[in-house]
């Protein structure tokens, strides 16, 4: 029988029942990919994230219920977190090898910052599959890893009620709608129906793609966003050339065992 530990952080949230929940699982070596499949698939959460460590860091890696994922911002964010708060790591930046490169997050008095590489959504023509399950009229339609959708307003984007069934086969990861904020610089709602989240409370990884695209539309580099989920969520976020920094917190709700 195997015993291992697991974290449920809420990301990018100050208190509980706010942000992203990720389940976080710190490992010493690798489990077969299949296990750690069906952990997350278990779990039930739109991310679990398992690390190992390594000569200079940690490895870091990120299952939905349905697959495993090149980006995960708030699942970075719980294992940074778990790392800080409960295993005793005591340096000042800690550096994950990941899909996506070299991922680090650093503890500051304003949150966990963590730096990514950012992606510019580029124009396309919308698949008429897309335009189907939005059902409002579209401001901007582009692509980056996820198609990006720009609408008037925010209350047009609190009150979207997309068909997700049209989305199901997109060949993209994801959906994300955004629009000007009414109190911050932009908000956003995020949809990954083919891999069986819905909607997603916080998603790091779609401002990286966000962040880009408001910074050159507003023209500023310091950009604070909301995703207007149910849960809700704060993201800054910083331009740097072809990175951005993310900062949020991150709180502790719960934390045990599993077995197999």
């Amino acid at each position: 029988m195997t015993t291992l530990d697991i974290y449920q952080v809420d990301a990018f949230a100050s208190t509980v029942f706010t942000g992203n929940p990720a389940a976080v699982i710190p490992l010493t070596v690798w489990l077969p990919d299949n296990i750690m499949q069906s952990i997350a698939t278990e779990n039930n959460l739109s991310e679990t994230a398992f690390f190992v460590p390594t000569a200079t860091g940690f490895s870091l890696r990120w299952f939905t219920p349905a697959q495993e994922v090149d980006l995960c911002g708030h699942a970075t964010l719980a294992a940074a977190h778990v790392l800080f708060q409960h295993l005793g790591y005591d340096k000042l930046c800690i550096e994950f090898d990941t899909r996506s490169g070299l991922l680090v997050v650093e503890k500051t008095v304003d949150g966990y910052s963590i730096d990514f590489p950012a992606t510019m959504p580029k124009s396309v023509t919308p698949p008429p599959a897309l335009l189907a399950g939005l059902g409002v009229p579209a401001q901007v339609v582009m692509a980056a890893f996820d198609y990006i959708v720009v609408l008037e307003n925010e209350g047009q984007l609190r009150n979207l009620k997309p068909d997700l069934s049209q989305w199901l086969n997109l060949d993209l990861r994801g959906v994300v709608v955004t629009a000007p904020g009414d109190d911050v610089d932009f908000v956003s709602r995020c949809f990954f129906p083919k891999l069986l989240v819905n909607e997603d409370p916080v998603t790091g990884s779609a401002h990286c793609e966000l962040a880009p695209y408001w910074s050159v539309k507003l023209q500023r580099e310091t950009l604070h966003a909301t995703q207007l989920s149910a849960r809700s969520g704060k993201v800054s976020c910083q331009m740097n050339g072809q990175r951005v920094t993310l900062i949020g917190h991150a709180i502790d709700y719960m934390r045990g065992k599993i077995t197999f």
